[in-house]
């Protein structure tokens, strides 16, 4: 339980992150909380497979999770192009 409410608050502060970062990612807060929490899965399972260790603490995961979300957000919008 408590994995999963660390994983939340670094989504959410994430997805916040990245939305200000990429000037609004246009999909809301659960978007942006969704986002943050896939970015967080996808930074970290990068930076384990380049051999990073993943005890940075709170800093280093919220910033691997903001640099995943905001991959995430411009892979979304290559593929989703908005007209």
């Amino acid at each position: 339980m408590h994995g999963l409410i660390w994983w939340i608050l670094v989504g959410i502060i994430a997805g916040w992150l990245t939305g200000k970062i990429m000037k609004g990612s246009g999909y809301g807060f659960l978007g942006d909380l969704a986002i943050g929490i896939l970015g967080a899965i996808a930074g970290g399972s990068i930076m384990e497979h380049l051999g990073f260790n993943n005890s940075g603490g709170l800093i280093y995961t919220i910033l691997i999770a903001t640099l995943g979300a905001i991959v995430l957000v411009f892979l979304f919008r290559l593929i989703f192009v908005r007209r």
